[in-house]
């Protein structure tokens, strides 16, 4: 009787064991916020300004964002980060100011382990990048940017509402410079962002 009462406390503390880990898995109608600090490797050979090469040079700043999950394992969301100003330069005329971007993602993110008793929930997701440029020199005119986004990430759940979040996403950036109204050059980056932070959900 005494070996019986033993397996069924075990059997009972390992059922509140599992329901308690699969609590911290990603599961269909969870809505989470998410900030951090990213750093923007930009790399080189960022366009041309009147046929001189041009270069964005990297930055870091902090982000932010919120998503919602459709099923265990699909869901969606929008992600954004202060302004980035990245200082310009070019290959014969040197440092000739600085530039802010800001981007706006919005992507469909899939979970493999979403719905399983996983504290670590890895994800990969791909979408569409807005960037509005702003903050430019004197006369001149950096279009907006539409292009897609690809990014692959993992939560670590601390608790059931707290999770560690760390990523890194790529993006397709390219517009053109214009100065009154004529095109001079064009910027073309293909950014590498890698980020970490603070995921909550409810």
């Amino acid at each position: 009787m005494r070996n019986l009462k033993l397996i069924s406390a075990a059997v009972i503390t390992a059922g509140f064991a599992l329901a308690s880990q699969a609590a911290l898995a990603y599961n269909a109608g969870d809505a989470f916020v998410r900030g951090g600090y990213a750093k923007t490797d930009t790399g080189s050979g960022n366009g041309n300004i009147l046929g001189d090469e041009l270069n964005v040079q990297n930055e870091s700043g902090f982000t932010f964002g919120a998503g919602y999950l459709f099923t265990d394992k699909v869901g969606v969301e929008l992600n954004s980060s202060e302004k980035f100003e990245h200082q310009l330069n070019t290959a014969n005329a040197g440092d000739i100011g600085s530039i802010d971007r800001l981007p706006v993602n919005l992507l469909v993110n899939y979970y493999p382990l979403g719905g399983m008793d996983s504290r670590v929930q890895p994800y990969v997701g791909a979408g569409l990048n807005y960037t509005r440029f702003s903050g430019e020199p004197e006369n001149v005119d950096v279009k907006a940017s539409y292009g897609a986004i690809g990014q692959a990430g993992v939560d670590l759940a601390v608790t059931e509402n707290i999770l560690l979040n760390g990523y890194v996403s790529y993006a397709d950036v390219d517009t053109d410079v214009r100065v009154g109204g004529d095109t001079v050059g064009k910027v073309d980056m293909n950014p590498v962002t890698i980020g970490g932070g603070v995921t909550y959900r409810f």
